[in-house]
Protein backbone atom coordinates (compact mmCIF):
# COMPACT_ATOMS: atom_id res chain seq x y z
CA UNK A 1 0.00 0.00 0.00
CA UNK A 2 1.11 3.34 -0.91
CA UNK A 3 2.08 5.89 2.00
CA UNK A 4 0.91 8.46 2.50
CA UNK A 5 -2.31 7.22 0.48
CA UNK A 6 -3.34 10.19 -2.52
CA UNK A 7 -6.72 11.24 -2.11
CA UNK A 8 -9.17 13.80 -4.20
CA UNK A 9 -11.61 15.38 -3.12
CA UNK A 10 -15.26 15.58 -5.06
CA UNK A 11 -16.99 18.58 -4.60
CA UNK A 12 -15.43 21.37 -3.38
CA UNK A 13 -18.34 22.99 -1.08
CA UNK A 14 -18.64 24.40 2.41
CA UNK A 15 -18.18 20.98 4.23
CA UNK A 16 -15.16 20.11 1.72
CA UNK A 17 -13.96 23.04 2.71
CA UNK A 18 -14.25 23.80 6.24
CA UNK A 19 -13.17 20.05 7.52
CA UNK A 20 -12.07 17.73 4.80
CA UNK A 21 -9.12 19.38 3.38
CA UNK A 22 -7.76 20.42 7.10
CA UNK A 23 -8.35 16.76 8.27
CA UNK A 24 -6.41 15.73 5.05
CA UNK A 25 -3.77 18.70 5.60
CA UNK A 26 -3.15 17.15 9.37
CA UNK A 27 -3.19 13.46 8.46
CA UNK A 28 0.39 12.11 7.54
CA UNK A 29 -1.29 8.98 5.98
CA UNK A 30 -3.02 11.12 3.33
CA UNK A 31 -1.93 13.47 0.81
CA UNK A 32 -4.02 15.46 -0.99
CA UNK A 33 -3.89 14.76 -4.99
CA UNK A 34 -6.51 16.17 -6.68
CA UNK A 35 -9.92 18.60 -6.42
CA UNK A 36 -12.66 17.99 -8.91
CA UNK A 37 -15.36 20.86 -8.49
CA UNK A 38 -17.38 22.44 -10.88
CA UNK A 39 -17.03 25.91 -9.25
CA UNK A 40 -14.61 25.71 -6.78
CA UNK A 41 -10.69 25.06 -7.13
CA UNK A 42 -7.93 24.12 -4.12
CA UNK A 43 -4.37 25.55 -5.11
CA UNK A 44 -1.64 23.77 -5.27
CA UNK A 45 -3.44 20.39 -6.81
CA UNK A 46 -5.11 19.20 -10.00
CA UNK A 47 -8.23 20.52 -10.43
CA UNK A 48 -10.86 19.38 -12.51
CA UNK A 49 -14.41 20.38 -13.61
CA UNK A 50 -15.96 16.71 -14.03
CA UNK A 51 -15.46 13.40 -12.64
CA UNK A 52 -15.10 11.54 -15.71
CA UNK A 53 -11.82 13.64 -16.80
CA UNK A 54 -10.49 12.98 -13.26
CA UNK A 55 -10.66 9.31 -13.34
CA UNK A 56 -9.27 9.36 -17.18
CA UNK A 57 -6.69 11.93 -16.78
CA UNK A 58 -6.23 12.44 -13.14
CA UNK A 59 -4.06 10.92 -10.50
CA UNK A 60 -4.24 7.55 -9.43
CA UNK A 61 -6.34 8.58 -5.87
CA UNK A 62 -8.80 7.21 -3.49
CA UNK A 63 -11.91 9.40 -3.72
CA UNK A 64 -13.35 11.39 -0.55
CA UNK A 65 -17.06 12.04 -1.74
CA UNK A 66 -18.13 15.61 -0.88
CA UNK A 67 -21.23 16.29 -3.68
CA UNK A 68 -24.93 16.62 -2.76
CA UNK A 69 -26.19 12.82 -2.12
CA UNK A 70 -28.42 13.15 -4.96
CA UNK A 71 -26.12 12.51 -7.23
CA UNK A 72 -23.68 9.97 -5.98
CA UNK A 73 -24.49 6.85 -6.89
CA UNK A 74 -23.25 7.39 -10.39
CA UNK A 75 -19.79 9.10 -8.98
CA UNK A 76 -19.19 5.63 -7.08
CA UNK A 77 -19.77 3.70 -9.21
CA UNK A 78 -17.46 5.21 -11.54
CA UNK A 79 -15.08 5.33 -9.00
CA UNK A 80 -15.32 1.79 -7.97
CA UNK A 81 -15.22 0.64 -11.66
CA UNK A 82 -12.07 2.18 -11.50
CA UNK A 83 -10.30 0.65 -8.53
CA UNK A 84 -10.80 3.71 -6.21
CA UNK A 85 -10.84 3.38 -2.31
CA UNK A 86 -13.71 5.58 -1.73
CA UNK A 87 -14.73 7.91 1.61
CA UNK A 88 -18.40 8.67 1.34
CA UNK A 89 -20.01 11.99 3.20
CA UNK A 90 -23.06 11.47 5.10
CA UNK A 91 -25.60 10.87 4.05
CA UNK A 92 -24.04 8.07 1.91
CA UNK A 93 -26.63 8.17 -0.74
CA UNK A 94 -30.06 9.22 -1.67
CA UNK A 95 -31.87 6.03 -0.72
CA UNK A 96 -31.39 2.79 0.64
CA UNK A 97 -31.05 1.27 -2.74
CA UNK A 98 -28.63 3.43 -3.56
CA UNK A 99 -26.19 2.74 -0.80
CA UNK A 100 -26.92 -1.17 -1.17
CA UNK A 101 -25.99 -1.11 -4.82
CA UNK A 102 -22.61 0.58 -4.02
CA UNK A 103 -21.53 -1.52 -1.22
CA UNK A 104 -22.19 -4.59 -3.22
CA UNK A 105 -19.86 -3.10 -6.15
CA UNK A 106 -17.55 -2.68 -4.04
CA UNK A 107 -16.90 -5.91 -2.43
CA UNK A 108 -17.23 -7.15 -5.81
CA UNK A 109 -14.29 -5.13 -7.06
CA UNK A 110 -12.54 -5.49 -3.74
CA UNK A 111 -12.19 -1.79 -2.84
CA UNK A 112 -12.33 -0.04 0.24
CA UNK A 113 -15.77 1.67 1.05
CA UNK A 114 -16.18 3.62 4.06
CA UNK A 115 -19.29 5.54 4.57
CA UNK A 116 -19.20 8.02 7.28
CA UNK A 117 -20.56 9.07 9.94
CA UNK A 118 -18.83 12.37 11.84
CA UNK A 119 -21.36 12.57 14.32
CA UNK A 120 -20.16 9.20 15.68
CA UNK A 121 -16.94 10.68 15.98
CA UNK A 122 -17.72 13.35 18.65
CA UNK A 123 -15.62 12.52 22.01
CA UNK A 124 -18.55 12.06 24.03
CA UNK A 125 -20.17 9.33 22.00
CA UNK A 126 -17.97 6.65 23.20
CA UNK A 127 -18.46 7.27 26.40
CA UNK A 128 -22.28 7.37 26.27
CA UNK A 129 -21.93 4.06 24.06
CA UNK A 130 -20.13 2.49 27.34
CA UNK A 131 -22.92 3.96 29.72
CA UNK A 132 -25.39 2.49 27.59
CA UNK A 133 -24.01 -0.92 27.59
CA UNK A 134 -24.05 -1.16 30.96
CA UNK A 135 -27.24 -0.30 32.00
CA UNK A 136 -31.44 -1.22 31.34
CA UNK A 137 -32.37 1.84 28.67
CA UNK A 138 -35.72 3.29 29.73
CA UNK A 139 -36.38 6.15 27.45
CA UNK A 140 -34.25 8.64 24.17
CA UNK A 141 -35.19 12.41 23.94
CA UNK A 142 -33.46 13.96 21.01
CA UNK A 143 -33.71 17.46 20.45
CA UNK A 144 -31.91 18.57 17.55
CA UNK A 145 -32.81 22.25 16.28
CA UNK A 146 -30.31 24.13 14.06
CA UNK A 147 -30.64 27.63 11.39
CA UNK A 148 -30.60 26.08 8.19
CA UNK A 149 -29.47 29.63 6.79
CA UNK A 150 -26.68 29.65 9.00
CA UNK A 151 -25.64 26.00 7.51
CA UNK A 152 -27.03 25.86 4.29
CA UNK A 153 -27.18 29.33 2.62
CA UNK A 154 -28.82 29.17 -0.82
CA UNK A 155 -28.62 25.78 -1.08
CA UNK A 156 -31.40 25.01 -3.16
CA UNK A 157 -30.51 21.40 -3.38
CA UNK A 158 -31.69 20.09 0.05
CA UNK A 159 -35.30 20.96 -0.90
CA UNK A 160 -35.24 19.05 -3.75
CA UNK A 161 -36.21 15.17 -3.81
CA UNK A 162 -33.45 13.45 -2.99
CA UNK A 163 -32.18 16.54 -0.57
CA UNK A 164 -33.14 15.07 2.66
CA UNK A 165 -34.77 18.72 4.11
CA UNK A 166 -34.46 18.97 7.86
CA UNK A 167 -33.04 14.99 7.96
CA UNK A 168 -29.51 16.33 6.57
CA UNK A 169 -28.79 17.68 9.75
CA UNK A 170 -30.99 15.52 11.92
CA UNK A 171 -29.69 12.00 10.67
CA UNK A 172 -26.52 13.28 12.71
CA UNK A 173 -28.30 12.49 15.44
CA UNK A 174 -30.16 9.33 14.31
CA UNK A 175 -26.09 8.15 13.71
CA UNK A 176 -25.49 8.61 17.07
CA UNK A 177 -28.64 6.95 18.89
CA UNK A 178 -28.11 3.79 16.33
CA UNK A 179 -24.27 3.90 17.56
CA UNK A 180 -24.89 4.02 21.28
CA UNK A 181 -28.11 2.11 21.17
CA UNK A 182 -27.59 -0.39 18.93
CA UNK A 183 -30.05 -2.90 17.66
CA UNK A 184 -33.56 -2.49 15.70
CA UNK A 185 -35.31 0.90 16.25
CA UNK A 186 -38.63 0.86 14.68
CA UNK A 187 -40.50 4.15 13.70
CA UNK A 188 -43.85 4.04 14.80
CA UNK A 189 -45.47 7.71 13.71
CA UNK A 190 -43.56 10.49 12.20
CA UNK A 191 -44.98 14.40 11.87
CA UNK A 192 -43.31 16.09 8.63
CA UNK A 193 -43.59 19.92 8.13
CA UNK A 194 -42.93 20.57 4.35
CA UNK A 195 -42.65 24.15 3.17
CA UNK A 196 -45.08 25.29 0.45
CA UNK A 197 -42.67 25.15 -1.99
CA UNK A 198 -40.02 22.57 -1.51
CA UNK A 199 -39.94 18.64 -1.63
CA UNK A 200 -38.94 17.62 1.89
CA UNK A 201 -39.61 18.43 5.30
CA UNK A 202 -37.80 21.95 7.35
CA UNK A 203 -39.13 20.38 10.49
CA UNK A 204 -40.07 16.41 11.48
CA UNK A 205 -41.13 14.50 15.07
CA UNK A 206 -40.43 10.91 15.49
CA UNK A 207 -41.76 8.43 17.61
CA UNK A 208 -39.37 5.39 17.45
CA UNK A 209 -39.15 2.18 19.62
CA UNK A 210 -36.01 0.34 20.11
CA UNK A 211 -35.08 -2.81 21.58
CA UNK A 212 -38.45 -3.77 21.65
CA UNK A 213 -39.48 -1.56 24.86
CA UNK A 214 -37.74 1.83 24.91
CA UNK A 215 -39.60 4.71 23.69
CA UNK A 216 -37.19 7.31 21.48
CA UNK A 217 -38.50 10.78 20.97
CA UNK A 218 -36.77 13.04 17.92
CA UNK A 219 -37.58 16.63 17.39
CA UNK A 220 -35.99 18.02 14.21
CA UNK A 221 -36.05 21.63 13.25
CA UNK A 222 -34.19 24.11 10.42
CA UNK A 223 -35.79 27.09 11.87
CA UNK A 224 -34.01 27.94 14.86
CA UNK A 225 -32.51 31.24 15.10
CA UNK A 226 -29.47 32.15 17.99
CA UNK A 227 -28.15 29.71 19.72
CA UNK A 228 -28.49 25.97 18.06
CA UNK A 229 -29.47 23.18 19.99
CA UNK A 230 -28.04 19.29 19.40
CA UNK A 231 -28.86 17.42 22.43
CA UNK A 232 -29.57 13.81 23.19
CA UNK A 233 -31.16 12.68 26.67
CA UNK A 234 -31.03 9.34 27.19
CA UNK A 235 -32.85 7.58 30.64
CA UNK A 236 -32.09 4.47 32.43
CA UNK A 237 -34.10 4.45 35.38
CA UNK A 238 -32.62 7.50 37.78
CA UNK A 239 -29.39 7.48 36.04
CA UNK A 240 -29.23 10.26 32.88
CA UNK A 241 -26.77 10.92 30.42
CA UNK A 242 -26.88 14.25 28.40
CA UNK A 243 -24.96 14.71 25.02
CA UNK A 244 -24.64 18.21 24.36
CA UNK A 245 -23.26 19.80 21.09
CA UNK A 246 -23.99 16.99 19.11
CA UNK A 247 -21.50 15.10 21.26
CA UNK A 248 -19.43 17.46 21.86
CA UNK A 249 -20.15 18.01 26.27
CA UNK A 250 -21.01 14.28 27.98
CA UNK A 251 -22.95 14.54 31.11
CA UNK A 252 -23.70 11.97 33.29
CA UNK A 253 -26.09 12.52 36.39
CA UNK A 254 -25.85 16.22 36.02
CA UNK A 255 -22.31 16.27 36.11
CA UNK A 256 -20.16 17.00 33.41
CA UNK A 257 -17.46 14.64 31.88
CA UNK A 258 -14.31 15.39 30.38
CA UNK A 259 -14.28 13.31 26.91
CA UNK A 260 -11.08 15.34 25.07
CA UNK A 261 -11.15 17.75 22.08
CA UNK A 262 -13.49 17.99 18.91
CA UNK A 263 -11.74 15.71 16.10
CA UNK A 264 -14.77 14.48 14.13
CA UNK A 265 -12.97 14.69 10.73
CA UNK A 266 -9.49 13.84 11.88
CA UNK A 267 -11.10 10.74 13.49
CA UNK A 268 -13.05 9.69 9.90
CA UNK A 269 -9.41 10.02 8.33
CA UNK A 270 -7.73 8.11 10.96
CA UNK A 271 -10.42 5.20 10.44
CA UNK A 272 -10.38 5.62 6.59
CA UNK A 273 -6.51 4.80 7.03
CA UNK A 274 -7.19 1.87 9.04
CA UNK A 275 -9.67 -0.01 6.49
CA UNK A 276 -7.66 0.88 3.58
CA UNK A 277 -4.65 -0.38 5.06
CA UNK A 278 -6.63 -3.74 6.11
CA UNK A 279 -8.48 -3.88 2.72
CA UNK A 280 -11.86 -3.51 4.66
CA UNK A 281 -14.78 -1.71 4.21
CA UNK A 282 -17.23 -0.08 6.52
CA UNK A 283 -20.81 0.55 5.58
CA UNK A 284 -24.04 1.20 7.95
CA UNK A 285 -27.03 2.05 7.20
CA UNK A 286 -29.03 2.11 10.29
CA UNK A 287 -29.47 6.08 10.14
CA UNK A 288 -30.65 6.27 6.63
CA UNK A 289 -33.00 3.67 7.29
CA UNK A 290 -34.63 5.14 10.11
CA UNK A 291 -34.81 8.51 7.47
CA UNK A 292 -36.66 6.24 5.23
CA UNK A 293 -39.09 5.01 7.28
CA UNK A 294 -39.85 8.59 8.58
CA UNK A 295 -40.76 9.27 5.17
CA UNK A 296 -43.14 6.41 4.90
CA UNK A 297 -45.00 6.20 7.93
CA UNK A 298 -44.59 10.42 8.32
CA UNK A 299 -47.81 12.67 8.14
CA UNK A 300 -46.71 15.67 6.00
CA UNK A 301 -48.43 19.07 7.30
CA UNK A 302 -48.25 22.03 4.92
CA UNK A 303 -46.36 24.84 6.01
CA UNK A 304 -45.47 28.82 4.77
CA UNK A 305 -42.91 28.60 2.28
CA UNK A 306 -38.93 29.05 2.94
CA UNK A 307 -37.04 31.59 1.45
CA UNK A 308 -32.88 32.12 2.24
Amino acid sequence: MIRPIPVAVVGVGKIARDQHLPAIAANRDFLLAAAVSRHGKVEGVPNFTDFESFLRDGPEAAVALCTPPDVRVEMALAAIAAGRDLLIEKPPAATLGEIETIAAAARDRGVTLFATWHSRFAPGVEAARDWVAEREITSVEIIWREDVRRWHPNQAWIWQPGGFGVFDPGINALSILTHVLPGAIHVQAAELEVPSNAFTPIAARLTMLARGRVPVHADFDWRQEGPQTWDITIRAGSDVLELHKGGAELMIDGRGVHVGPEAEYPNIYRRFAELVAARRSDVDTAPLRIVADACLKGRQVATEPFHD
